[in-house]
């Protein structure tokens, strides 16, 4: 975790509102999930939807994780940060299949999501390239509605209940299956959720005689707020070995398994750095009124998501009621009758928790900036994207006038 007085340095030389990103946390994070898994054949890909920042990329690659994509760009970005094409995973949904043909012309692993592009991959393909398939188990979980994938009514994934449709396009065109894939959604800590979707799969293996690899997804939880809990990873291994010792692995054949970490690995990682603009006390409530707003964070009012915040200017004060509101025509709270250390107009905040769906869900919404980013590695803080300028609102409009 960086330190209040380094957060305070990195706010004066890069200006605010400025995403930091701390290197050493997203390492600590990887180990936990090595270690945690150590007693089984995993790996791990990024879900880098997360936060695609190319240098970011690049690090989480050295430590030796491959990188998951969403959109045939993230594709293009892992790979113009130098991941090789055999640690970049591709799974999206909704695509043409151009998308799917531009994966493959790129040599990246590929799980496709649909019956109908199945089918166009299997006349193109056959069994030339072997691929994934993402199915959907039926399962309702995570931490909220809008983050849950796998459910009956998901627009996620191939229904398991249409085995025989995806058996017989198979059949049809040869395919060569070598991944089944379900992701049941976000902030999960219950361990049996794991363990619900292995059961799923070990009923559809024996249909799958080229299978090598069970994906798992990801979902992993962090902790938000001061007493929340995170998954326990060591936990989650162990139920997943014992039952597939037992239940699979036992009739002569093991499978690999991967693991699609997104907010599991960068989420603590991330601080949103931000200045107070403005004090007002309407007489109800005090609000502090600060230099960003939903268009650089918008977690906290698309998944009423508590983001923990502290005063690095007053850190020692008195602790005072405050609602945190953002500069955007919109209501964009970011915390009601929040309890934080006196904060005065001027104040350098700390919101935390703001390495996953930050800065990659911003947007130039009522024409502000997008904030800049910096990433601290081995104790030196580095600009990894410059803030926008005026310029940016303007570059990719046309006068037609």
């Amino acid at each position: 975790m960086l330190s209040k007085d380094q957060l305070l340095q990195i706010a004066e030389r890069f200006g605010t509102p400025v995403y930091v990103y701390d290197a050493e946390k997203m390492k600590e994070q990887y180990q936990k999930l090595k270690s945690g898994f150590a007693g089984l054949d995993a790996s791990f890909f990024f879900a880098c939807k997360a936060l695609t920042n190319i240098n970011v990329l690049k690090y989480i690659s050295s430590l030796g994780c491959g990188i998951d994509c969403s959109s045939i760009n993230e594709v293009k970005l892992a790979l113009h940060a130098g991941v090789s094409p055999e640690n970049i995973l591709y799974t999206s949904n909704g695509i043409s299949f151009e998308e799917i043909q531009e994966a493959v012309k790129n040599g990246v692993h590929v799980n496709i999501d649909s019956l109908s592009n199945l089918e166009k991959f299997g006349k193109k393909f056959g069994s030339s390239y072997p691929v994934g398939v993402r199915l959907r188990p039926n399962i309702l979980a995570g931490g909220n509605l809008k983050i849950s994938t796998g459910h009956e009514k998901s627009k996620f994934g191939i229904p398991v209940d249409q085995l025989d449709n995806l058996l017989d396009v198979i059949k049809q065109h040869n395919i060569h299956i070598k991944t089944l894939h379900i992701h049941t959604g976000s902030d999960i800590k219950d361990a049996e959720v794991f363990v619900h979707g292995i059961k799923v799969l070990t009923e559809l293996v024996a249909h799958f005689p080229d299978l090598e690899v069970i994906d798992l997804g990801g979902g992993f939880k962090v902790p938000y707020e001061p007493d929340d809990e995170e998954t326990d990873i060591a936990h989650i291994a162990q139920r997943l070995k014992t039952y597939l010792e037992s239940h699979l692995f036992n009739k002569g054949k093991t499978y690999t398994l991967w693991f699609e970490p997104g907010k599991y690995l960068v989420s603590e990682c991330g601080y949103l750095l931000t200045q107070v603009n403005v004090m007002k006390d309407n007489g109800a409530q005090t609000f502090a009124g600060i230099n960003t707003g939903l268009n650089h964070l918008i977690r906290p009012m698309m998944y009423d998501a508590y983001h923990h915040i502290v005063n690095l200017s007053n850190a020692h004060a008195e602790e005072k009621v405050y609602t945190v509101t953002g500069y955007i025509c919109e209501t964009d709270t970011f915390a009601t009758d929040r309890l934080l250390h006196e904060v005065r107009e001027g104040d350098v905040l700390a919101i935390y928790n703001a390495g996953a769906y930050g800065f990659e869900m911003s947007s130039n919404y009522n024409s502000r900036y997008k904030p800049a980013e910096v990433l601290v590695l081995d104790g030196e803080a580095k600009l990894i994207r410059k803030r926008d300028e005026f310029e940016d609102l303007l570059r990719n409009q046309v006068k037609a006038l």
